[in-house]
């Protein structure tokens, strides 16, 4: 059974097949997104990354 990785902080443990987390690569959707050419609303709770997502796409 696949965990989830809560409060795990390295991103190599995560990856790691014997500890069994499970890790969603969202890439492609980002691209959508980039490619699409239309408007987004991040709708996101403070601290998850919304600053950091659009700094990687400027």
């Amino acid at each position: 059974m696949k965990k989830l990785p809560i409060g795990i902080q390295t991103f190599a443990k995560i990856r790691d097949p014997e500890e069994n987390y499970v890790y969603i690569d969202k890439t492609d959707v980002i691209s959508e997104l980039v490619y699409s050419g239309s408007y987004y609303f991040l709708s996101r709770p403070r601290r998850f990354g919304k600053s950091v997502l659009l700094s990687t796409l400027v």
